[in-house]
């Protein structure tokens, strides 16, 4: 019975410290400086993508721009059709079927290039937003990241003052439960003793008879379901 209410002082003054940690784990200070942190992970891979894309996207548009002058040179020849045909002879008809060819062609080149523009302008925009989010996830990385390390730094002294308590109570307590219950509690199994509700757990699995009788004198039962330790009150 002894170890049982070790145990379970142990778990209270546990639960100080973990109220400790959850405050700081879960403030706002440490939600700003994780989120920018996140961002800035991702953010030089995805400005890099950025820079590939628009070499591609420029490379692209002055193939475009080449074809649609050298189809413009090959119009040019058609400009004095009708002398060239008196001239040499021929199917003017074959020649002006050719020209149009050609000035179909260049429509639908410059209809791509008109495209590949206004993409080359979209990817300009996205990479300067992105820019601008990065330079300003950076700022609040840096600016979290300090009020995140004064908020730590305000409740050290209580958490090193719980701490030393909670060492002092292991003491008592034999290792083999100690280790358990740190097993269990690193692995943010909390509370990690708790008692018996009726026949069931506090995580609703049933406890049969057999297993209730073991609880007798104080002993301690894992739970099958939620791996904590069940006991009698």
């Amino acid at each position: 019975m002894a170890v049982l209410q070790q145990l379970l002082e142990y778990q209270k003054v546990d639960a100080e410290l973990l109220g400790i940690e959850q405050s700081v784990a879960g403030s706002e200070e440490r939600k700003k400086f994780t989120q920018a942190k996140k961002f800035m992970e991702s953010a030089r891979e995805r400005l890099d993508a950025q820079d590939k894309r628009a070499v591609e996207l420029r490379r692209l548009r002055d193939d475009l721009a080449q074809r649609a002058e050298e189809i413009g040179r090959q119009i040019a020849e058609y400009a004095d059709i009708d002398e060239m045909v008196s001239e040499e002879g021929g199917d003017v008809s074959f020649y002006k079927k050719n020209a149009q060819a050609l000035l179909e062609r260049l429509r639908a080149v410059k209809g791509e290039l008109t495209k590949l523009t206004a993409d080359i302008s979209a990817a300009a925009e996205e990479y300067d937003r992105l820019k601008k989010q990065t330079i300003a996830m950076q700022k609040q990385g840096e600016e979290y990241s300090k009020k995140f390390k004064e908020l730590k730094n305000s409740r050290a002294a209580e958490a090193d003052e719980i701490a030393k308590k909670l060492k002092a109570l292991a003491k008592e307590i034999p290792a083999e439960f100690m280790e358990k219950y740190l097993q269990k509690r690193k692995e943010k199994i909390f509370p990690v003793l708790v008692p018996l509700t009726g026949d069931r757990c506090i995580c609703g699995m049933d406890f049969p008879l057999a297993q209730q009788g073991k609880l007798a004198g104080g002993n301690v039962v894992e739970c099958e379901h939620c791996r904590r330790f069940v006991y009698k009150a």
